[in-house]
């Protein structure tokens, strides 16, 4: 290495002292993040804990960002970056070993509550209540998940929020979210994860924008055991990625390359490029290289079976920390004394935040398996084999000096069914009800928002309509929505293909790019990965985000961030931080495979934790939208595409109504039969339904709104008590959404126990919909299709 000016660390350290302290402070970090993952991987391997997968060998390279990572930016990183952590002041040692024992106090572990593995981190970005925090005063962390390369897409958005905010008039008095854009978003990322989809997109997304985003490429030279020479084009990202760097007369990034052992170089050159981005918004990739993995990918195997013996020497002599400490000396930093010290009592003080991390686990367990031990022990029984059967699960408890909350759980449920019939019975089941209370708290809460912004919250406001109400399409009045919305809410922002200059391909944003300004309604590129990851990260920073997918087909390529992403936050974080995204959309046509579709059985399943709204009309669509904006929750809104032309009376309340989440409308009284659907089935239905009538059968026809939640208050079977008979109709295939509904309904809520005829399904074949109209009517439910099932249903 070379000598090291203290400038260059720190411009407020004057002294060589403060020099020397901070750069034997950097050292002591690192030193404890190796030894954290020193005895992480012991308490795996012992089995006090599942699984563990550490930053070893990133120690150095990780200390040197966090001094340039200021109040403000925003982390989007994954399961190495400990050490950053570490150093940055947002975990503590203890808190990870809490998280390696998944304890699921959140005093003990405050990122996910034991729900997340180890090296998951999180910092909140709303209040209990849901207000939003002041984001410039703190350092800022999206919530890590573990698929490879996920936590590139949601980077694009936080770093273009910093641009929106430097450039939008309107946003400027949000203060507590930006500081004038000048917060960047630094991105971690694994040198084999590049190879993924997801950073490629992201990447030339960034260099299209111009956006302020970092993204550090971790090089250790493998992908658990395939080396980059497999992983990569020339080996190397940085050499691949040539084409993207920027020119004076192009757009595009910015590329270095540095040496992961080198503490001195990696500061100097972290500084200077850090400022560019923050100060010009261009961004940048950082490629560091020559890093180790002295303990391999993770606990599940040994680096030994796929590294040859040069590469395990080779990683002995030029990891980090020894180069680092090696340079310290060479410099007269410190002696080698002085580091011996350091290092002994790092190494204690890791030890005892081990210990205290295990022991604050247990002893909640502890005191449960001792009171579930004492009641079992205490039940009178007359019985000889159910005496020796309580005691024999009393003891085996007993002897379990690590018990689990399951092992507690299981002796009280033996307990419970063994002493059924006799005395002591009422307390053990209050005791076992009691913990399965407490345990449902702990890993079964926060699937949506709990506080006073969740979705579910928002009254129901009727759309009112003037006498001389105008009677519009459905796309004007969506375009008189939206450019109220952006008169009215500056936190508003939409964009996706074809939205901002042209209006999407439906007008529903025509003519508004013009008057609202093109850093509020705008273009993207033809990437719905990164059009969701985009939202994502806005809506982490406080704005409200409308992301199109042109058509719902497409959403499938936007499906990762969503399930993975949007949809886990409020529980992997549990309740830490929102994402208010709104994702538009629209399906049902009739133009074939690739335009037709309606998977909405992949989508209710994949994106729990997030709303799923089908409007039948453009007047409820709006209504939807007001819910989700009055609300700190992400919503999937699915307009009816062929019914953008369809007439509808103006509401003269745009802004105030709203939709209730998980509350059926019935659109048409009936006494004989229930007909459940949403969208635009309803029109076909009601096609149907007219006919019917003729043959002097009553219909009741419901529209379920939202297919998430799902009739929290059960109104279909309210119906079903009135009707006696039942059919589910949707447009999915066979098993999807019609099957979902007729669950909740027949089982959950016991709707069975009205029926007078079996239930029914119709739903669309089980093939992709063919081409054009005839293809549409012997593909998806038809009103022929429907009238002859009803009438059959009738007769019996």
């Amino acid at each position: 290495m070379e000598n090291f000016a203290a400038s260059a660390i720190s411009g407020d350290m004057l002294s060589y002292e403060g020099f020397r302290t901070e750069v034997l402070n950097d050292y002591r970090i690192a030193f404890e993040s190796r030894e954290v993952s020193f005895l992480g991987r012991k308490e795996v391997l012992t089995g006090k804990a599942k699984f563990g997968i550490f930053g070893d060998g990133k120690e150095i390279a990780q200390v040197a960002l966090a001094k340039f990572f200021q109040a403000g930016d925003f982390r989007s990183g994954y399961y190495r970056d400990q050490t950053w952590m570490f150093a940055s002041g947002i975990a503590t040692m203890q808190q990870f070993f809490a998280q390696l024992y998944a304890d699921p106090d959140s005093l003990h572990e405050p990122f996910s509550s034991g729900r997340q593995m180890v090296s998951h981190f999180v910092t909140a970005n709303t209040d209990e209540n849901g207000n939003w925090k002041d984001l410039t005063a703190q350092k800022n962390v999206a919530a890590d998940m573990a698929p490879t390369a996920s936590q590139m897409p949601r980077s694009i958005g936080l770093a273009l929020a910093s641009k929106l905010f430097r450039n939008t008039q309107v946003l400027k008095p949000l203060t507590h979210l930006s500081n004038n854009g000048n917060e960047i978003c630094i991105c971690t990322i694994g040198d084999a994860s590049t190879s993924e989809g997801h950073f490629w997109e992201t990447i030339n997304a960034a260099g299209v924008m111009q956006v302020p985003l970092a993204v550090f490429v971790w090089d250790d030279g493998y992908g658990i055991s395939v080396s980059k020479e497999y992983q990569t084009t020339k080996g190397s990202i940085s050499a691949a990625l040539k084409g993207f760097q920027k020119k004076p007369d192009t757009n595009g990034l910015d590329i270095y390359t540095v040496k992961g052992w080198d503490y001195a170089g990696m500061c100097e050159i972290f500084e200077g490029g850090l400022n560019k981005v923050r100060e010009t918004h261009v961004p940048a990739v950082f490629h560091v290289e020559e890093l180790t993995q002295p303990q391999g990918h993770s606990t599940s195997g040994s680096h030994e079976r796929y590294k040859t013996p040069e590469r395990l020497q080779w990683e002995q002599e030029w990891d980090c920390l020894k180069k680092m400490r090696e340079w310290i000396i060479e410099n007269s930093i410190a002696t080698n004394e002085e580091l011996n010290e350091l290092e002994n009592t790092s190494k204690q003080i890791v030890l005892q935040h081990r210990n205290t991390a295990w022991r604050e686990y247990l002893q909640p367990i502890k005191e449960q398996s001792a009171k579930a031990v004492e009641l079992i022990q205490s039940a009178m029984v007359n019985d000889m084999d159910a005496y020796n059967q309580l005691q024999d699960a009393a003891k085996q408890l007993q002897s379990n000096t690590e018990p689990l909350r399951k092992d507690v759980l299981k002796a009280l449920f033996a307990a419970v069914n063994t002493t059924k019939n006799y005395p002591g019975n009422e307390d053990i089941t209050s005791y076992y009800n009691e913990l399965k209370y407490l345990n449902t708290a702990l890993y079964n809460s926060y699937t949506y928002s709990n506080n006073a912004k969740s979705a579910s919250r928002v009254k129901e406001v009727k759309a009112q309509y003037a006498d001389d109400a105008s009677i519009q399409n459905g796309y004007e009045i969506l375009n008189k929505y939206f450019d109220a919305l952006f008169t009215n809410n500056p936190h508003i922002v939409a964009f996706g293909e074809d939205v901002g200059m042209i209006g999407d391909v439906n007008q529903a944003f025509a003519g508004l790019q013009l008057k609202h300004g093109s850093n509020r309604i705008f273009d993207t590129g033809i990437r719905e990965l990164t059009i969701i990851g985009q939202g994502i990260g806005l809506a982490l920073r406080g704005l409200r985000p409308i992301a199109e997918i042109q058509y719902l087909d497409y959403l499938v390529y936007g499906l990762q961030p969503l399930t993975d992403d949007a949809a886990t936050i409020q529980y992997r974080t549990k309740g830490l931080q929102s994402c208010p995204l709104i994702v538009r959309t629209r399906g049902h046509r009739l133009e074939g495979i690739w335009h037709s579709g309606s998977p909405m059985g992949m989508i209710i399943n994949s994106l729990r934790g997030m709303y799923v709204c089908v409007p039948r009309n453009m007047v409820q669509a709006a209504g939807m939208y007001n819910t989700l904006l009055r609300s700190n929750d992400a919503g999937l809104i699915i307009e009816s595409l062929n019914g953008y032309r369809l007439k509808e009376k103006l509401p003269s309340n745009l802004l105030e109504f709203t939709v209730p989440m998980g509350i059926p409308e019935i659109i048409k009284q009936g006494s004989d039969i229930t007909i459940v659907s949403y969208g635009s089935t309803l029109r076909i239905i009601m096609d149907a339904v007219k006919r019917i009538e003729k043959e002097n059968i009553s219909c009741e026809v419901i529209d379920v709104q939202t297919l998430l939640p799902f009739d929290v208050e059960h109104s279909i079977v309210n119906s079903l008590k009135k009707t006696s008979r039942i059919i589910f109709i949707d447009e999915d295939v066979p098993g999807g959404a019609a099957a979902y509904m007729f669950n909740i309904v027949m089982e959950e809520q016991q709707g069975y126990r009205w029926l007078d005829a079996p239930p029914k399904t119709i739903t669309a074949k089980a093939h992709r919909p063919a081409y054009g109209s005839d293809g549409d009517y012997f593909s998806k439910p038809n009103a022929e299709e429907i009238f002859e099932t009803v009438i059959k249903l009738m007769a019996e």
